[in-house]
């Protein structure tokens, strides 16, 4: 993966997330050692943390998103209502 514009050695999220596959794959296939497995779980776990967090973030951020475009709507939608009621 070459990216045009940056820095090749900049991390992104979806390198974290393809990192975390690797780890799961490797141990699946039982590519480390007893001894290893603590530090590969931990750094796993705190992999897997923070790829959730970034993910519910993301989605908060989605949902505040469509929230900010749909309240003018229904504002809209809300004022003809009591319009009309009158």
């Amino acid at each position: 993966m070459t990216q045009p514009n940056g820095n090749p050695n900049d991390l992104n999220i979806q390198d974290l997330a393809v990192l975390r596959g690797v780890i799961e794959l490797a141990t699946e296939r039982g590519t480390f050692k007893a001894q290893e497995l603590a530090a590969v779980g931990t750094v796993y776990n705190k992999l897997d943390g923070f790829l959730q967090e970034v993910q519910k973030q993301a989605e908060a951020a989605k949902e505040g998103q469509e929230a900010a475009q749909t309240t003018p709507e229904q504002t809209t939608e809300e004022v003809a209502e009591a319009t009309t009621e009158e």
